[in-house]
Protein backbone atom coordinates (compact mmCIF):
# COMPACT_ATOMS: atom_id res chain seq x y z
CA UNK A 1 0.00 0.00 0.00
CA UNK A 2 1.58 2.86 -1.42
CA UNK A 3 2.05 6.33 1.34
CA UNK A 4 -0.83 8.98 0.65
CA UNK A 5 -1.21 12.14 2.30
CA UNK A 6 -4.67 13.50 3.28
CA UNK A 7 -6.28 16.32 4.66
CA UNK A 8 -8.70 16.93 7.96
CA UNK A 9 -10.41 19.32 9.43
CA UNK A 10 -11.93 19.00 12.55
CA UNK A 11 -14.94 21.36 11.75
CA UNK A 12 -16.51 24.17 14.09
CA UNK A 13 -18.55 21.48 16.38
CA UNK A 14 -15.60 19.30 16.72
CA UNK A 15 -13.50 22.13 17.94
CA UNK A 16 -16.72 23.71 19.89
CA UNK A 17 -17.44 20.54 21.65
CA UNK A 18 -13.74 19.63 23.29
CA UNK A 19 -13.43 17.07 20.56
CA UNK A 20 -9.95 17.80 18.57
CA UNK A 21 -7.62 15.76 20.83
CA UNK A 22 -10.04 12.49 20.87
CA UNK A 23 -10.00 12.96 16.37
CA UNK A 24 -6.50 13.17 16.83
CA UNK A 25 -5.64 10.61 18.80
CA UNK A 26 -7.91 8.24 16.70
CA UNK A 27 -5.47 8.79 13.98
CA UNK A 28 -2.31 8.93 15.58
CA UNK A 29 -3.27 5.26 17.48
CA UNK A 30 -4.13 4.02 14.03
CA UNK A 31 -0.70 4.94 12.63
CA UNK A 32 -1.61 7.67 10.66
CA UNK A 33 1.21 10.78 10.79
CA UNK A 34 0.16 14.17 12.09
CA UNK A 35 2.41 16.36 8.87
CA UNK A 36 0.90 19.55 9.18
CA UNK A 37 -1.33 21.19 11.69
CA UNK A 38 -2.87 24.55 12.98
CA UNK A 39 -5.82 26.28 13.73
CA UNK A 40 -7.54 28.44 12.00
CA UNK A 41 -10.84 30.49 10.93
CA UNK A 42 -11.82 29.96 7.68
CA UNK A 43 -12.26 32.80 5.15
CA UNK A 44 -15.35 32.79 3.76
CA UNK A 45 -13.45 33.34 0.21
CA UNK A 46 -10.98 29.96 1.17
CA UNK A 47 -14.63 28.04 2.32
CA UNK A 48 -15.61 28.93 -1.46
CA UNK A 49 -12.33 27.59 -3.11
CA UNK A 50 -12.55 24.53 -0.47
CA UNK A 51 -16.38 23.99 -1.87
CA UNK A 52 -16.03 25.12 -5.38
CA UNK A 53 -18.06 21.59 -6.54
CA UNK A 54 -20.98 22.43 -4.49
CA UNK A 55 -21.43 25.79 -5.87
CA UNK A 56 -24.99 26.35 -7.11
CA UNK A 57 -26.26 23.72 -5.13
CA UNK A 58 -29.05 24.64 -2.96
CA UNK A 59 -27.07 23.65 0.56
CA UNK A 60 -23.70 25.29 -0.61
CA UNK A 61 -24.26 28.60 1.07
CA UNK A 62 -25.13 26.40 4.52
CA UNK A 63 -21.71 24.99 3.84
CA UNK A 64 -20.32 28.32 3.61
CA UNK A 65 -21.78 29.54 6.34
CA UNK A 66 -20.82 26.92 8.42
CA UNK A 67 -17.34 26.21 8.22
CA UNK A 68 -16.72 29.85 8.72
CA UNK A 69 -18.77 30.07 12.26
CA UNK A 70 -15.92 29.07 14.48
CA UNK A 71 -12.58 28.02 14.36
CA UNK A 72 -11.68 24.73 12.66
CA UNK A 73 -7.96 22.35 12.91
CA UNK A 74 -6.71 21.26 9.86
CA UNK A 75 -4.32 19.04 9.82
CA UNK A 76 -2.64 16.46 7.11
CA UNK A 77 -2.21 13.04 8.07
CA UNK A 78 0.00 10.51 6.17
CA UNK A 79 0.22 6.89 6.16
CA UNK A 80 0.07 3.73 3.62
CA UNK A 81 -3.71 4.19 2.42
CA UNK A 82 -3.65 6.70 4.36
CA UNK A 83 -7.06 8.38 2.60
CA UNK A 84 -9.17 4.93 2.70
CA UNK A 85 -8.27 3.90 6.57
CA UNK A 86 -9.07 8.43 7.16
CA UNK A 87 -12.54 7.87 5.56
CA UNK A 88 -13.14 4.69 6.68
CA UNK A 89 -12.43 6.21 10.35
CA UNK A 90 -14.89 9.06 9.75
CA UNK A 91 -17.57 6.72 8.98
CA UNK A 92 -20.58 8.17 6.79
CA UNK A 93 -21.29 11.30 6.37
CA UNK A 94 -24.85 10.49 7.85
CA UNK A 95 -24.13 9.64 11.25
CA UNK A 96 -27.10 7.39 11.43
CA UNK A 97 -25.54 5.33 8.88
CA UNK A 98 -22.15 5.39 10.22
CA UNK A 99 -20.90 2.51 12.57
CA UNK A 100 -19.94 2.43 16.00
CA UNK A 101 -16.02 3.08 16.40
CA UNK A 102 -16.65 5.78 13.82
CA UNK A 103 -16.05 9.28 14.81
CA UNK A 104 -19.30 10.47 13.02
CA UNK A 105 -20.58 7.10 14.52
CA UNK A 106 -19.47 8.13 18.26
CA UNK A 107 -20.12 11.59 17.98
CA UNK A 108 -22.60 12.57 15.69
CA UNK A 109 -25.96 13.18 15.38
CA UNK A 110 -26.64 15.45 12.24
CA UNK A 111 -25.21 15.83 8.67
CA UNK A 112 -24.70 19.13 9.16
CA UNK A 113 -22.46 19.26 12.12
CA UNK A 114 -20.85 15.84 11.66
CA UNK A 115 -17.67 16.56 13.12
CA UNK A 116 -14.81 15.74 10.46
CA UNK A 117 -14.41 16.36 6.90
CA UNK A 118 -11.66 14.18 4.95
CA UNK A 119 -10.27 14.13 1.46
CA UNK A 120 -12.66 11.86 -0.73
CA UNK A 121 -9.80 10.38 -3.44
CA UNK A 122 -6.12 11.72 -4.05
CA UNK A 123 -6.83 14.34 -6.48
CA UNK A 124 -8.76 16.15 -3.72
CA UNK A 125 -6.51 15.53 -1.25
CA UNK A 126 -3.63 17.36 -3.23
CA UNK A 127 -6.24 20.35 -4.45
CA UNK A 128 -7.20 20.50 -0.24
CA UNK A 129 -4.00 20.45 1.13
CA UNK A 130 -2.84 23.21 -1.37
CA UNK A 131 -5.65 25.20 -0.38
CA UNK A 132 -4.38 25.29 3.46
CA UNK A 133 -0.69 24.68 3.84
CA UNK A 134 1.89 25.70 1.99
CA UNK A 135 4.55 23.19 1.51
CA UNK A 136 7.19 24.60 3.90
CA UNK A 137 3.91 24.15 6.70
CA UNK A 138 4.39 20.71 6.00
CA UNK A 139 7.07 18.53 7.30
CA UNK A 140 8.84 15.15 6.46
CA UNK A 141 10.16 13.00 9.41
CA UNK A 142 10.54 9.70 10.76
CA UNK A 143 9.21 7.87 13.84
CA UNK A 144 10.51 5.80 15.82
CA UNK A 145 7.91 3.43 15.80
CA UNK A 146 7.21 3.43 12.18
CA UNK A 147 8.90 -0.08 11.82
CA UNK A 148 6.09 -1.07 14.00
CA UNK A 149 3.47 -0.13 12.05
CA UNK A 150 3.58 -1.73 8.72
CA UNK A 151 5.75 -5.04 6.78
CA UNK A 152 8.70 -4.57 4.44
Amino acid sequence: MATERTLIIVKPEGVQRGLVGEVLARFEARGMKLVGLKMMQITPELASRHYAEHQGKPFYEGLVAHITSSPVVVGVLEGPGAIAITRAMMGSTRPAESAPGTIRGDYALSVGLNIIHGSDGGDAAQREIALFFSPDELVNYTRSNERWLTEE
